[in-house]
C-alpha cells in the first residue's frame, strides 16, 4: 500500500512526476491520499482517470470533496456532519460508509444486468417495428402508403417503450441480494 500525504501530493503532480508516480500506484493494491486539498483530490482523480484510462468511484463526505466527485465517473455521497454539498453534487447517495458495499455489489449488478437486457429489448423493439414496414413496402409496391394510423405508432411506442421498462426495473433481480453479498465474484462475471 501506499500513503502520501498533501505536501508530498503537491510535488508528485508536477507534470515531470505524473508517471513515476502513475507507475507506482499501479503496483500498490491501495493507495490512501490524505491531508490533501480539494484541488489535488480532483486532480488525482482526473490524472488516473485520463493516463490509466480506469473507471474511477468517488466517495465524499463535504464540501471539500465535490471537486473530485465531479471529476470520477461515479460519485457517491454520505450524508453526515460536514453537511449534504457532497450528495448534491454525487450521483448516489448513501447515510453511511458501510453501505457501499451493498451499493456496488447489489444495486451495480442489479443496474448492469438491467441496463444490457434493455438495450437488448430496444434493439428487438426497433428491428420488429422496422422489419414489419420493410416488408409492407413490398406488400404494397413502395407506394409510401402507410401501413397504421398515426394513433397506432404512438400506442405502439408508448407499450412497447415504457411498460416492459418499469416492469422489468422494478421486478428483476436475477440473483438475491444475499447472494451477491457473499459472492463479489458475481458482479465481474456478469460483465
Amino acid at each position: 500500500g501506499l500513503v502520501i500525504d498533501g505536501r508530498t501530493l503537491e510535488h508528485v503532480l508536477h507534470d515531470s512526476l505524473q508517471n513515476i508516480f502513475l507507475e507506482l500506484t499501479e503496483k500498490c493494491r491501495a493507495v490512501v491520499c490524505c491531508r490533501a486539498t480539494p484541488l489535488q483530490k480532483s486532480i488525482v482523480v482526473r490524472l488516473v482517470r485520463n493516463k490509466l484510462k480506469a473507471m474511477t468511484l468517488a466517495v465524499g463526505d463535504g464540501a471539500n470533496d465535490v471537486s473530485m466527485i465531479q471529476v470520477a465517473d461515479t460519485g457517491v455521497g454520505i450524508s453526515g456532519q460536514e453537511g449534504m454539498q457532497a450528495v448534491m453534487a454525487s450521483d448516489f447517495a448513501i447515510s453511511q460508509f458501510r453501505h457501499l458495499k451493498k451499493l456496488l455489489l447489489v444495486h451495480g449488478h442489479w443496474c448492469y444486468t438491467r441496463l444490457t437486457n434493455m438495450v437488448l429489448y430496444f434493439f428487438y423493439k426497433n428491428v420488429a417495428y422496422v422489419n414489419l414496414l420493410f416488408w409492407y413496402q413490398f406488400f404494397c409496391g413502395f407506394s409510401g402508403t402507410s401501413m397504421t394510423d398515426y394513433w397506432i405508432l404512438i400506442l405502439f411506442n408508448l407499450l412497447f417503450t415504457s411498460v416492459p421498462p418499469i416492469v422489468y426495473g422494478v421486478l428483476d433481480k436475477d440473483v438475491p441480494a444475499e447472494i451477491l453479498m457473499q459472492f463479489p465474484q458475481l458482479y465481474m462475471m456478469s460483465q
